[in-house]
């Protein structure tokens, strides 16, 4: 069978995959994903063909994957989170034009704004936006206008990629496009390594969160304008009667 299953990982650990996902890499004849996704791994499938490629050479393991497929091999190709959010997913298909012979399926995953809610609490328990601070492979201008257009909505947001070597100051930017329209003591937090070592959280207001230092495994919530700090724990309610 010519067959790529692109499978969301969750945050990494066993633990958090699915069952269907976990079945899936069990099934598979080779495991096709960036280098890190593959060591997060279990040591049970080290026995298993291991392909990977290292950041900004996703396309050459969209190729590897499909010429793996044209060998009548079973390829799972892992993602962190869900393979739908700034994932593998939409390549793949897009790619699968010219190999009408493989069979495409996506297996969702834990993606990591519902992996780190869960840490917090329950920040994003009303309408949210997810919005990826990496400017790679969005202009800068499209995230701040799309950072405004939340922060005028009065969504919960959830950042994705706030840091990196080369962007290191993206945070306090963000926080300062939105602390244009809401309030400073807005209810905020983030979640450093979800589901891995070195697992970090913290609550507090949009004001000093512009001043966090945070890196590309940390994932930032931003609450909307009735979301509360309860102690360690951040919630946004849904708005029933008994809520004061």
């Amino acid at each position: 069978m010519k067959r790529i299953r692109i499978i969301g990982m969750g945050p990494g650990k066993e633990e958090g995959m699915t069952i269907e996902a976990l079945k899936a890499i069990e099934e598979s004849d080779v495991i096709v994903g960036y280098t890190l996704y593959l060591e997060l791994l279990s040591e049970k499938y080290k026995n298993k063909e291991m392909i990977s490629t290292p950041m900004k050479q996703e396309e050459k393991r969209c190729e590897l994957a499909f010429e793996k497929a044209m060998e009548e091999k079973d390829v799972a190709f892992v993602c962190s989170g869900d393979a739908g959010v700034y994932g593998m997913a939409s390549l793949i298909y897009e790619m699968s034009r010219d190999y009408p012979d493989v069979e495409i399926e996506v297996i969702p995953g834990v993606t990591a704004a519902l992996s780190g809610a869960a840490e917090l609490g329950a920040p994003i328990n009303h309408d949210l936006c997810i919005i990826s601070l990496s400017d790679l492979l969005t202009p800068w201008e499209t995230i701040e206008k799309r950072l405004r257009s939340a922060a005028l909505g009065d969504f919960n947001i959830v950042l994705y990629n706030p840091s990196s070597h080369k962007r290191k100051d993206y945070l306090k930017k963000a926080c300062d496009i939105l602390l244009e329209i809401k309030s400073e003591d807005t209810a905020s937090g983030y979640v450093k390594n979800i589901g891995r070592e070195g697992l970090m959280k913290k609550v507090c207001t949009l004001k000093e969160l512009r001043d966090e230092e945070v890196d590309m495994f940390t994932t930032v919530f931003i609450g909307n304008s009735s979301t509360k700090i309860m102690g360690e724990m951040l919630v946004t309610p849904r708005g029933y009667k008994r809520e004061v």
